[in-house]
Formats: structure tokens, C-alpha cells, sequence
């Protein structure tokens, strides 16, 4: 009886032993599970808006995020409406990034609603109210949505979204900020390009004259005016009187040459074009510029970087 006692006994401690280490196990994971939310695949499912802010996620985010973006090229993010594919995307994401500054507009209430049970981020929550323009079509004291195109203003994109990496999935933080620190080297090199190659063009015909008022903010950082037939806002509708005053603008001025966006019909500027050569003054078109949508995914201009470069390089070959 005392043997058999002592086999139970020791029955006893090596159940307790087994027990103990999965409790251990159960712990190490769960705090594993503190440090990085990441699902099976062990990367971050992120959705994006736009095709901007998905290129910077991606280069941020590198080999350990997996990111859609909703809006492809040649999309209008004014006039966008969500899809049901959309909604079902938004919903499986770990994180969702959009741009903030009522870009997207018809979105805003999902967002708000997303909010409450995951991250959903506004790149542009970093940016001071000293460094947005205002946009006088809102009359409530709104702002103009087009960041992207102050490349300065883009590297806090970056930052936003390498602070949101860093914090959803803190076991790869730094891998997260050596790619941010590289990256947003890169954005300086292109703000540096973008001035030098603006400089180029004669100071009395920096006039950049597109479809819609969409490069605002480019205008204010490389010194050159810019002007649109519509406002910020492609919702907005323009006239007779719009496509008047801008053609007057073009003869006064003796302007060239004018540029279409990839995701605005190009007839807007058609009729002004037209409207010019009934004046007697000839007005060719400058080239397609990529403004609130990059290129085709795969091409040079489906990055932020390619497309900021093909629009200065298009306005300077046009315009110098």
C-alpha cells in the first residue's frame, strides 16, 4: 500500500509539472499577444483609401503588413461611395488609413462608426491648422483635403502611419521606423526635385492652370500660381461663367498650355480650350496630371513618388 501511496505521489507531480507548463505557454502567448496583434499570417491587414496613402503603408509597412486600397487609379475619392466588397474589407481590417481633411467625403459617417471598435486613422492628424489651407467652398471654415501635394506635408503621412504600425504591432516597431526613416529620406530628395526642377520654368509663366483646384498646396511650396476651373471640391459644379472667367484668364495672361487630370473628365478644359480660340488665342493641352488618383497600379506613377515626379516633369516640359 505505501508503494503504491508513493506511485501515486509521483502520478501527482508530474501532472502538476505538465500543468504548470502549459499555464506558462498560455501566459508567454498571451503577452505575445500584447506586443503583436498581427492575425495567422503574422502580418497587419490594413485598408486604405486612396492610392497614396496605401504606397506609403506599403513602404512602411513592408513584408509584415498585407494592404488594400479602395480607390484605384483614376478614381474621384470626392465622389466616392463605398461598395459592399468595400464594407467587407473595412470590416476584416486590423487598421484602416484615409485621409482625413473631408476628402472622403461620402465616407465620413463609416469611419465614425468603424472608430469605436478598431483603429481608423487620418494621415493627416499630425498637421497643425497653421499648415492647412482653408478651403473656401466649405463656408465652415473647412480645409483644402489635397496634402499630398506639399511633399513636406506628406512626410507626417508617414509618420502617422509608421506611429500606428509601430503601436499595433510593437513586436516589429523598429523594423516599422528603419523603413519610415528611409523612406521619408526619399521625400525629402523628392521635395528638393520638385523645387529645383519648378525653378526651371520662367518666373512670369508659372501658371499651372488644371481641371479642378486640386494643387494648392503644390503651388504654395514650389512658387508657382495655380489656378482650376472648379474648386477643391469635384462635387461642385462650374458654369458658363466659371469656363468664361477662365478663359479670360488664359488670354490675359497669354498662357499655353493647361492640363487635364486622370481622374477628372477632360471636357471641363476642352471648353475652355475652345472657348480661348474663339478669342484668337491658341491653348494646347500641357499633359495629363495625376491629382486625387496615382497611375496604374505597377507603373512608375502607381507610387507617390513616380507620380509627383511625372506631374513636375509634365508641367516643366510644358510650361519652360
Amino acid at each position: 500500500m505505501r508503494k503504491e501511496y508513493k506511485m501515486n505521489s509521483a502520478f501527482r507531480r508530474f501532472i502538476m509539472t505538465i500543468l504548470l507548463l502549459t499555464l506558462t505557454v498560455i501566459l508567454a502567448t498571451a503577452c505575445a499577444g500584447k506586443q503583436s496583434t498581427t492575425g495567422e499570417s503574422g502580418k497587419l491587414t490594413i485598408t486604405a483609401t486612396t492610392g497614396m496613402i496605401t504606397d506609403v503603408v506599403q513602404q512602411v509597412g513592408g513584408e509584415f503588413v498585407e494592404v488594400s486600397g479602395l480607390m484605384g487609379a483614376g478614381i474621384d475619392p470626392h465622389l466616392y461611395k463605398a461598395s459592399q466588397g468595400d464594407v467587407k474589407k473595412l470590416d476584416n481590417a486590423d487598421v484602416i488609413f484615409y485621409n482625413g481633411v473631408h476628402l472622403e467625403g461620402k465616407m465620413a459617417e463609416m469611419f465614425e462608426k468603424l472608430e469605436e471598435r478598431k483603429p481608423t486613422v487620418a494621415v493627416s492628424k499630425y498637421l497643425t491648422e497653421e499648415q492647412l489651407r482653408a478651403n473656401p467652398q466649405s463656408g465652415q471654415g473647412g480645409h483644402d483635403p489635397h496634402i499630398w501635394f506639399n511633399v513636406k506635408l506628406w512626410i507626417s503621412a508617414a509618420e502617422v502611419i509608421r506611429d500606428t504600425l509601430s503601436e499595433k504591432d510593437s513586436a516589429h516597431s523598429d523594423y516599422y521606423k528603419d523603413r519610415a526613416s528611409a523612406y521619408i529620406q526619399e521625400l525629402e530628395e523628392l521635395d528638393k526635385y520638385a523645387s529645383e526642377q519648378i525653378a526651371l520654368i520662367p518666373e512670369k509663366d508659372r501658371i499651372l492652370v488644371t481641371a479642378h483646384d486640386a494643387f494648392g498646396y503644390f503651388g504654395e511650396a514650389y512658387g508657382i500660381a495655380v489656378t482650376g476651373l472648379q474648386g477643391m471640391n469635384t462635387m461642385s459644379e462650374y458654369g458658363s461663367k466659371d469656363v468664361s472667367k477662365l478663359r479670360d484668364y488664359l488670354v490675359e495672361n497669354k498662357i499655353k498650355a493647361v492640363f487635364i487630370e486622370s481622374s477628372v473628365p477632360k471636357k471641363s478644359i476642352e471648353s475652355v480650350i475652345e472657348g480661348a480660340r474663339q478669342l484668337g488665342h491658341e491653348v494646347s493641352i500641357g499633359g495629363e496630371l495625376f491629382s486625387d488618383a496615382m497611375g496604374n497600379a505597377g507603373t512608375v506613377e502607381g507610387t507617390y513618388i513616380g507620380m509627383v515626379k511625372h506631374n513636375v516633369d509634365t508641367i516643366v516640359n510644358a510650361l519652360k
